[in-house]
C-alpha cells in the first residue's frame, strides 16, 4: 500500500446545522449553474413578449434575450472550503457564492451555520458564518433566478400582465 493512502487525512461530513472550529483553508472553487423553473420562465417571457411588442409598436427599442439564454440560469461560484473542530476532526462544506477575500484566515475561529442540499452526496452548504476572532458574521450572497432575469425584463413582464389583463378586462366588458 501506498504511503500516501496511509497518511491521507479523513473528511467528514457534518449532519448538525452549526459547526464550531479553526478555518483550515478553502479548495478549488468552481461553477454550478441554478436551475430556472420552466413554467415561470415561460410566463416571465411571453409576459416581456407582449409588452416589447407594444415598445416595439410605439419604436422603443430594447434588448431582447433568448428564450434559450434564459433557460440556461445563472452560474454561481462553488467554494468548498475546511474546517477542523477541537478533537481535530476536519468537515468539509460548501460556500456558495463569494465573501470577501479579508474575511476568513485560516485558524480563525468559525462558526458556520449550514443545511444540507437536495443532492445527499453533496456536502453540506454554508448559510452563515460568524468569525469568532473578529466577532464579524458573514452571509455567502449567489445570484437568483430575479438576477438573471435582469430588472429590464421583469419591469417588461410586469407591463406585459399589466396590458394583457387591461386587454382581457375589456374585451369581458
Amino acid at each position: 500500500m501506498d504511503e500516501v493512502e496511509l497518511y491521507r487525512e479523513q473528511i467528514l461530513r457534518h449532519v448538525s446545522p452549526v459547526i464550531t472550529g479553526r478555518f483550515a483553508g478553502y479548495q478549488t472553487s468552481y461553477t454550478r449553474e441554478v436551475k430556472v423553473g420552466q413554467p415561470l420562465l415561460v410566463l416571465v417571457f411571453v409576459a416581456a413578449g407582449i409588452a416589447q411588442l407594444i415598445g416595439s409598436l410605439l419604436r422603443m427599442r430594447g434588448a431582447r434575450r433568448s428564450f434559450k439564454e434564459l433557460k440556461k440560469g445563472p452560474e454561481f461560484l462553488v467554494t468548498p472550503l475546511r474546517v477542523r473542530d477541537d478533537l481535530g476532526q476536519t468537515y468539509e462544506v460548501e460556500m456558495h457564492g463569494h465573501l470577501p477575500q479579508s474575511a476568513l484566515h485560516r485558524g480563525d475561529l468559525v462558526q458556520l451555520t449550514t443545511r444540507p442540499q437536495k443532492d445527499e452526496r453533496l456536502a453540506v452548504r454554508l448559510i452563515q458564518v460568524v468569525n469568532l476572532t473578529t466577532m464579524q458574521p458573514l452571509t455567502p450572497r449567489i445570484p437568483t433566478m430575479w438576477s438573471h432575469f435582469g430588472p429590464a425584463l421583469v419591469i417588461q413582464a410586469v407591463l406585459g400582465v399589466a396590458v394583457a389583463a387591461a386587454i382581457m378586462a375589456a374585451w369581458l366588458a
